[in-house]
């Protein structure tokens, strides 16, 4: 804790930023985002993390961080993926506050100062909505409304455009564990742990250079985010809900159809055992103590988890005593 909180009085703004064969892009972000801060006369560095790429990005990162003291390359071992990129970047910054930015300037650089301002008045995540994106309809620009419509009605978290540009509280960023694809769902996270958010509009250039890494199997993948984050906006900390919900409800309709089963053999005679009604009420018993046990399992696992690494469900903005406040512990 004493470590972050000298970290945070020297170094306001951190930008973090992956990078995967960006090569066209490295040297004008760079120059961009170095101008936009200077700008601003605060204190900042700039992490580019550089996600196992096989073009020149390396090499470009190590020249520029020569003559910058305030550039960090942050090189991973091998490609892991933007969003691990992303986490690697957040755990090496020492802001108070931290941006997470695009390299391929499709996030303007000139439109953080706007970001930080926002934050500034208390906000513990300012997102940068995008308008005009000049995009393809089919490819981009209706999957992400999609998607972002989804998102709001599963986490509640009001944000219009959960993959922009953000900027987070840094001691917020380094307390949270983001798993593959979770970038996406940064504001939802936020807002899900009691975090306040907040929007600025912000413009969607085109990319600077390169080729987009983007395509449908990344849409596809993000419908399995959107349902991550349903069970972990309504069921996370109790799996037995959710899975004890689908076990009640597979016994009760096993139990009707038994019922029906057991009438028409009392009444009328009717052979029970061999009837393939009987068989499929015997598989929805045998499921619903499937879901059940699963659930157990689950809830067991999740209170194991949560008890080794310490796991805090909420965040504490400050704390009061004698009409003081006094920064929360990490």
């Amino acid at each position: 804790m004493q470590d972050y909180m000298e970290h945070e009085k020297d170094i306001e703004i951190s930008i973090v930023t992956p990078m995967h064969n960006e090569e066209g892009c490295v040297r004008e972000f760079h120059r961009r985002i170095s101008a936009s801060l200077q700008g601003m006369n605060t204190t900042y560095e700039i992490l580019l993390v550089n996600d196992g790429s096989t073009d020149c990005t390396e090499d470009i990162i190590r020249e520029l961080s020569v003559n910058d003291p305030h550039l960090r390359g942050i090189m991973l071992a091998r490609n892991r993926g933007q969003c691990t990129a992303i986490y690697a970047g957040i755990q090496e910054s020492k802001g108070r506050y931290v941006v997470i930015m695009d390299g391929d300037l499709q996030h303007k650089p000139e439109e953080v100062p706007s970001l930080i301002e926002e934050i500034r008045k208390g906000y513990d995540l300012v997102s940068g909505c995008r308008t005009n994106r000049g995009e393809s309809m089919i490819k981009r620009k209706l999957p992400s409304k999609i998607a972002n419509y989804l998102m709001r009605a599963t986490s509640g978290c009001q944000v219009k455009d959960m993959g922009g540009l953000s900027c987070l509280k840094g001691r917020l960023a380094r307390s949270m564990t983001l798993r593959e694809g979770q970038h996406r769902l940064i504001p939802a996270l936020v807002y899900g742990m009691g975090g306040s958010v907040s929007e600025v509009p912000i413009s969607a250039p085109p990319r600077f250079a390169g080729e987009s890494h983007y395509g449908l199997a990344r849409s596809i993948d993000v419908l399995f985010d959107i349902v991550m984050l349903w069970f972990q906006a309504s069921f996370k900390q109790r799996p037995i809900y959710l899975f004890g919900r689908i076990s009640l409800l597979l016994f009760m309709l096993a139990s009707l159809v038994m019922v029906w089963l057991l009438y028409e053999k009392v009444f009328f005679g009717v052979h029970m055992g061999t009837r393939p009604p009987f068989m499929g009420c015997i598989l929805l018993y045998l499921s619903s103590l499937g879901f059940m046990s699963t659930g157990f399992i689950l809830e067991s696992l999740a209170n194991t988890y949560d008890a080794v690494m310490g796991t805090k469900t909420y965040q504490i903005r400050e704390i009061v005593s004698e009409g003081l406040a006094q920064a929360p512990k990490e």
